[in-house]
């Protein structure tokens, strides 16, 4: 799965890509985080209480019900950058400020507090699909995550081959 933060919260930025099958299975709008930005995602944060979007890849867990209902855990995976999602609650999750109806009203959608929040009717379909072990990417034009991400800038795993 794939989230663009390139792209404003008034586009469909959320890509579930079946990689064995090669094709797209879902694209959806999600929400950014409220003190990311406004219509796009321009900040971003790994801290506690700084209700901002983290970048860079995370890895599905289980769901559970919560305050949004149906909901989905997200783990981290790169230290520094998006480690602190178990502690921010960093979720998936059904929001009402995902509506894509809103965008006439508001010229927008809402935000979260963090959490790739997505329209309630795609909610639970999305969650199934990706629960337990799929991989997550948040992207955005960011040089500090791609400074910082361990995961992009790590290639002692790979062999040269030339």
């Amino acid at each position: 799965m794939i989230i663009d933060f390139t792209k404003p919260s008034t586009e469909e930025r959320m890509f579930v890509i079946d990689m064995e099958e090669k094709e797209l299975v879902l694209k959806t709008y999600v929400l950014h985080g409220r003190n990311s930005g406004d219509k796009y995602a321009t900040s971003f944060s790994n801290k506690v209480n700084s209700y901002k979007s983290s970048l860079g890849f995370f890895l599905t867990d289980n769901t559970y019900y919560g305050k949004y209902g149906y909901a989905l855990r997200i783990d981290g995976l790169e230290q520094g950058v998006n480690s602190n999602a178990r502690d921010r609650a960093i979720v998936v999750h059904a929001s009402k400020y995902a509506d894509p109806l809103r965008i006439s009203s508001f010229g927008k959608l809402g935000r979260s507090l963090g959490c790739p929040a997505v329209p309630p009717e795609v909610s639970k379909p999305l969650i199934d699909v990706i629960k337990e072990g799929s991989v997550m990417y948040i992207h955005a034009d960011d040089s500090i995550y791609m400074a910082q991400s361990t995961v992009l800038n790590n290639h002692s795993d790979y062999k040269d081959v030339s």
